[in-house]
């Protein structure tokens, strides 16, 4: 009996662990799928991290967070992450601090602040030629910023995949780390019993008195 339980739970140690090679073998062709998918599409956009006066230009913050990229493809997810919010995102609120007494502007800010001066120069015949070059900066703020946010939210989708696809390779470690930890119990388990078999069979019969 002890021997038939022995079996029976080294054998699905076993199974457990071959479905978690199974589980660790997707896991990693996910991980290279996706880590290949990711290297092909920032590749195709051609984008070379910033460098030399690029970075001197930036906050004190955001060049430290970019340096060790610099001049590099952005080819990784950890590039397209400093890129979107070290210098894409540096770039807009330096442009909108510039029309705004130093502070940053978002993008329906802009886009209101920009109607609302258009409206205004358009309903005044008199409107002079300062106010209408001020409603015309807002409203090239208001496109740098619907153009950066985009290229910011895209750049971000890729970082957040490839954040996924290293989430898969851990994983598939862990897989492939449990199924021999299993596939040695199970092993065990059976030699075990292959030996509890042999002793109970070699066991003396009890004689009757």
């Amino acid at each position: 009996m002890r021997a038939a339980f022995d079996r029976l739970i080294s054998w699905t140690g076993v199974l457990l662990a071959a479905v978690l090679l199974i589980a660790g073998g997707l896991l990693t062709w996910a991980n290279t799928f996706i880590g290949d998918q990711v290297e092909q599409q920032f590749s195709a956009q051609d984008i070379v991290m910033p460098e030399g006066d690029a970075l001197t230009s930036l906050p004190d913050a955001d060049r430290e967070a970019l340096e060790e990229y610099a001049g590099s493809p952005l080819d990784t997810g950890a590039e397209a992450k400093a890129f979107a919010d070290h210098y894409i995102q540096a770039h807009m609120n330096a442009q909108g601090a510039a029309l705004n007494d130093g502070e940053a502007v978002t993008y329906e800010e802009a886009s209101a602040k920009g109607r609302e001066l258009s409206a205004a120069v358009a309903d005044n015949p008199a409107a002079t030629q300062a106010q209408i070059d001020e409603a015309d900066a807002w409203m090239g703020l208001r496109e740098s910023l619907f153009m950066g946010n985009t290229l910011r939210g895209l750049l971000l989708y890729g970082y957040a995949f490839a954040t996924i696809g290293t989430i898969a390779g851990i994983a598939a470690i862990v897989s492939f780390v449990g199924a021999g930890f299993l596939l040695l119990l199970g092993a065990v388990g059976l030699v075990h019993a292959r030996r509890t078999a042999t002793r109970t069979a070699g066991a003396p019969v009890p004689q009757m008195a």
